[in-house]
């Protein structure tokens, strides 16, 4: 079991990365501390960082890039 989650905060579509072009905010097995973004939620054509609450490694992302998330739902494993 993984020792933190980052969650999503509201429902919309998850992207791992600011645009096409562009590499992810982290990849499996990176650092990362409080506050760092992780991904994107786009709501309505408005997008909304999602951070880590804590620092920690990225063990692990629970869903993939462009698919839809739910508020509350776990995005991505910390070890």
């Amino acid at each position: 079991m993984a020792d933190k989650t980052v969650k999503a905060q509201m429902p919309g579509t998850f992207y791992r990365r600011p645009d096409p072009e562009s590499d992810p905010y982290v990849n499996e097995g990176d650092s990362v501390s409080a506050g760092d973004t992780v991904g994107l939620i786009e709501v309505m054509k408005s997008f909304h960082e999602v951070k880590a609450e804590d620092d920690g490694t990225i063990s692990k992302f629970l869903v993939e890039n462009e698919e839809a998330v739910d508020a509350g739902q776990d995005i991505v494993e910390l070890g």
